[in-house]
């Protein structure tokens, strides 16, 4: 199986380490070749290539991963037009400027697509939702906090956009998969803290109704602490009101953590409550537990067609996904540019193992 990795930076190096550690079950006896697409050689024992086109026709990839910067993905999928492989695509899909219909035509010969919304993979969000399904729990009031500090990172970003994505998703995803969220008002903030430019969006706070329950949330690359959570009221066919938090990779990475109850007259009932479990004797999985998982999937549908242990966040779903952030980017009513730059030039940080930072 050949995989071919676009963009080997931070990103791809956890996609690179996560095929190599892929469930030896799902190839068999077949050997995982790896290639990587990158502006300049970074590792030797990897077969290199500087453009696109020339991989696809030497390397022949049965998976090839968009893992450049995110303004960067459409350089990329403009090249894959006619491509029959599988794409996994780095979220977001685009950049906001990018033309979606020009996209959606480029990658019409794939054989599968998926956006690696991570969380998807979460033991949390598995639990829950089919928690939500064998309930038929409906969705009241859903609230995300979700954030992180991004300032003076190296990386260029398209902003909180790239952020935001993933508790938007999820709720999506755990409570009405098959209804469209919609956006009532954004406000946000826009500052220097990225090398992409001196006003870029770093936070946005959204109202939103997906179906008829209210969504609240707020999303930061400017936060002061790595934060992750999603709050959920949901009622009962017994007209009950149940409740349920999860929290994300806290208070290291790969750490979820879920909890359900319900409250009655004599105190709170605790439905269910469970944490991941990390199997340290493993080091080499490291903060990339749920993408093994994702590349799992992925390569069991390459090799054997195997249904994936859950749906793909397919092509439709991110072109879904990007135009609500395009609507976050171009709508919010923001404040700011604020000045994080406070000395005469940018403090640049490039510490690859700061997990804090750079997930």
């Amino acid at each position: 199986m050949n995989v071919l990795i676009c963009g080997l930076g931070y990103a791809g190096t956890r996609f690179l380490k996560a095929f190599s550690n892929m469930n030896k079950d799902i190839v068999g006896a077949r050997k995982i070749n790896f290639a990587y697409v990158n502006r300049n050689p970074k590792r030797r024992d990897i077969q290199y290539f500087k453009e696109v086109d020339a991989a696809i026709e030497q390397f022949e990839p049965h998976i090839i991963v968009i893992s450049v910067n995110d303004e960067f993905h459409m350089d990329i999928i403009k090249k894959l037009e006619g491509y029959k492989g599988f794409v996994i695509c780095e979220k977001p899909l685009a950049n906001t400027n990018d033309d979606l219909e020009l996209l959606e035509a480029k990658l019409k010969s794939v054989s599968g697509f998926c956006l690696n919304l991570i969380e998807r993979y979460s033991d949390a969000t598995i639990v829950l939702k089919k928690f939500v399904e064998e309930h038929n729990l409906q969705l009241i009031r859903a609230n995300f906090y979700w954030g992180k500090n991004r300032m003076n990172d190296y990386r260029p970003t398209v902003g909180v956009i790239s952020e935001i994505i993933h508790p938007l998703d999820l709720i999506q995803w755990i409570c009405a998969s098959n209804t469209d969220l919609e956006l009532k008002s954004i406000q946000g903030t826009r500052s220097d803290f990225s090398v992409s430019g001196s006003d870029v969006l770093d936070s946005a706070a959204v109202t939103a109704c997906l179906g008829k329950a209210a969504i609240t949330g707020y999303s930061s690359f400017v936060n002061i602490v790595r934060k992750r959570e999603v709050d959920l009221v949901f009622a009962s066919p017994q007209n009950r009101l149940i409740f349920a938090n999860m929290v994300f990779d806290t208070p290291v990475w790969d750490v979820d953590h879920l909890r359900i109850w319900e409250r009655t007259p004599f105190g709170e009932q605790v439905i269910m409550d469970m944490k991941t479990n990390i199997d340290d004797s493993k080091p080499e999985l490291k903060t990339i537990r749920k993408l093994v998982r994702l590349v799992n999937d992925v390569g069991g549908y390459v090799v054997n067609g195997a249904a994936p242990s859950q749906p793909f966040a397919s092509l439709q779903t991110a072109l879904k996904l990007q135009k609500l952030l395009n609507t976050i980017e171009r709508d919010a009513q923001t404040i700011g540019p604020i000045n994080y730059v406070v000395g005469s030039q940018r403090e640049i940080y490039n510490d690859e193992n700061d997990w804090e930072r750079l997930g």
